[in-house]
């Protein structure tokens, strides 16, 4: 069992929302307070005076810290990442995403970045765990970033995926974006809320130059195109229909 002591009312107010937003159960106790029996953590300010039980642990934080403090209140009591369910994304195009619950992965799929919050939420409602967490690359900005920002009422953290791509062997081709999502879910990383989507003038020129390449009539969209292609609102082949819808 979770032990908000704290007297610091932001503080506790904060952590207490967070606790019942996730349906953890808990209780709470005033500073100099002994926990009751079954205290396996305690969230606390360094202002706050309280007697750690045997075996249990103890999360410090400040006021503007509360849902990390339930975080880590929360993967203590549940052992780490054990029995937790983590959603892996190693995000692009067509993203890659694994969803395993504790080190067993459960399933995997690779889909276009369009149906990718959708499919995440899907395998979720059918898993009765009250607090996933979803684990994105930080690989592909743009794509990364409208996933963050897609993903509501759950956890969301970005994750540095160097290294998380395997080598393929024979037989193995196409499956380097799942297996790179498995790695990064197996990864901590730093909890996100929002990202920027503007994309930068670099990656409009990449984007522009990839329609050159892709349109049979060697025709280049334009920078508003491009930039709409970046943030998701439109694919590189829509883009290039309105395109020639214009002229």
């Amino acid at each position: 069992m979770i032990v908000v002591a704290t007297d610091d009312f932001e503080l506790y107010h904060d952590v207490v929302g967070e606790l019942r937003d996730r349906d953890v159960r808990f209780t709470t106790i005033e500073s100099g307070t002994d926990p009751p029996p079954g205290t396996q953590v305690i969230i606390r300010t360094p202002a706050d005076t309280v007697s750690l039980p045997p075996d249990a642990e103890s999360v410090v934080v400040a006021g503007s810290e509360a849902r990390r403090a339930v975080e880590s209140a929360v993967s203590i009591l549940r052992g780490g990442d054990d029995g937790r369910t983590i959603v892996g994304v190693d995000p692009g195009s067509n993203p890659g995403i694994a969803i395993l619950v504790g080190d067993e992965v459960i399933s995997a799929f690779q889909v276009p970045l369009s149906e990718a919050v959708e499919t995440i939420k899907s395998e979720l409602t059918d898993i009765d765990d009250p607090d996933p967490i979803v684990r994105i690359g930080d690989g592909a900005r743009l794509q990364g970033a409208q996933l963050v920002n897609d993903l509501e009422d759950v956890v969301v953290e970005i994750v540095d995926e160097a290294g998380t791509t395997p080598y393929l062997g024979a037989g193995a081709r196409g499956m380097g974006d799942v297996l790179a999502a498995i790695n990064i879910a197996r990864r901590s990383g730093e909890i996100t809320e929002t990202r920027t989507l503007e994309p930068t003038a670099g990656e409009i020129q990449r984007i522009k130059d990839r329609s050159r390449q892709m349109a049979p009539e060697n025709r280049t969209i334009d920078a508003e195109l491009a930039r709409r292609v970046a943030v998701g609102e439109l694919t590189l082949g829509e883009a290039l229909s309105v395109h020639r819808g214009d002229e």
